[in-house]
């Protein structure tokens, strides 16, 4: 597809990148990605690894805190050209959502303590924030947490919390004042996953993997000086870490990968000139490169010092719509090939895990709230409705 970043000094960029991952990706990861297949605890963290030594793990961070003073222009980039070579994407509970957190609300000693190692993978980072009946209604969270000396002990539970099996720390969201409006009485709090009362379960999804749990925490003690800020003002601190989180959603790099890898799949099933199916991926293009615009508009007006809010809900919308609807069509393309018996009996390596992939992704539209609820925020907080 013809790319919007495609001048000269972005060229010699894409290069940069291309001969790092060329160098430095491990050749086992590289075949998983570019088959859709699952990943390990290994895979990720190898690959950080690589990232940070070369101090190329936080695109988005600030020099002073280690990223590498990346322009807007070059994170999409390298974000596309990495999808482009297989690369892991890494997940982004410490670098993309709890680490610009603490940069913006958390002391320096926070900031000393836990950025070192979200940058080097040192800590492994989740997201406790949805609960059994605290979903897309995310105010609603009853999760505890009770005034004792020197901190708090924190009473409830976690569901849906992604990777949590590989994650030494999670940061939570708690309620510290049940007599407040729902969102007046929240806050944020950092927790270390070895601590008493804490327990961790598993749970199996429709595509075969054990990639979320749930969390039980039991009396679990938090230090003062591991709360985010304000006591009751976690509400805040979530709003603009989920605003951080659905930039990323969109996924442009991903979804530029996951077209091409339909084609692929279409040539190899004989269906690469099918109008029906030619028209649909044209479409998928055109989606994606106006949701890249719309991307590069609004990190060059926060480069630019724009605060920018309920704006991202779109790019979360139609950036995992775009996603869902190519995985659809790959397994369409796919057709009795995507079975997973045939991949048992060694189906070829286009079709590999397009039933994992199309059954995976159904969680896009979900995760990071809802479609619904992004509809919603656009509604009332950029349309006035």
């Amino acid at each position: 597809m013809t790319d919007l970043l495609n001048g000269a000094e972005d060229e010699a960029f894409r290069q940069e990148i291309r001969e790092f991952v060329t160098a430095n990706l491990h050749p086992g990861t590289r075949d998983k990605v570019a088959r859709g297949a699952p990943l390990t605890r290994e895979d990720f963290a190898r690959w950080q690894q690589c990232l940070f030594e070369r101090g190329w793990v936080a695109p988005a961070w600030p020099v002073e805190h280690g990223g590498p003073g990346w322009s807007a222009r070059q994170r999409l980039i390298a974000d596309e050209e990495m999808f482009r070579q297989h690369t892991p994407p890494l997940p982004g509970f410490g670098l993309k959502m709890i680490g610009p957190i603490l940069m913006r609300f958390g002391t320096p000693g926070q900031q000393a303590r836990f950025l070192p190692g979200i940058l080097s993978g040192d800590d492994w980072w989740c997201q406790g924030f949805s609960e059994p009946g605290a979903g897309s209604d995310l105010a609603s969270l009853r999760t505890r947490a009770v005034r004792v000396a020197g901190g708090w002990r924190i009473s409830g539970s976690k569901t849906w919390t992604t990777y949590a099996q590989y994650a030494n720390w999670i940061f939570c969201l708690v309620r510290t004042d049940p007599q407040a409006k729902k969102q007046q009485g929240i806050s944020m709090m950092l927790v270390d996953m070895a601590s008493d009362g804490f327990t961790r379960r598993p749970i199996r999804l429709m595509d075969g993997t054990e990639e979320v749990n749930e969390i039980f925490l039991d009396d679990v003690f938090v230090p003062d000086d591991q709360v985010v800020g304000e006591i009751n003002r976690g509400w805040t601190y979530a709003k603009a870490l989920l605003e951080n989180e659905r930039f990323g959603i969109g996924g442009i790099g991903r979804s530029k990968h996951l077209l091409q890898r339909v084609r692929e799949m279409a040539d190899a099933a004989g269906r690469g000139a099918d109008p029906e199916v030619a028209d649909a991926l044209a479409a998928f293009e055109i989606d994606i490169m106006a949701v890249e615009a719309t991307t590069l508009r609004l990190l060059n007006a926060a480069e630019a010092g724009a605060r920018i809010g309920a704006e991202t809900s779109l790019l979360k919308i139609r950036g995992t719509e775009i996603q869902q609807g190519l995985t659809e069509l790959m397994l369409e393309v796919a057709g009795p090939a995507a079975l997973p018996e045939r991949e048992s009996e060694g189906a070829e390596a286009p079709f590999e895990n397009a039933a994992y992939q199309f059954l995976n992704w159904r969680k896009l539209s979900i995760y990071g709230g809802s479609n619904e609820i992004q509809r919603g925020i656009l509604a009332g907080q950029v349309l006035g409705l």
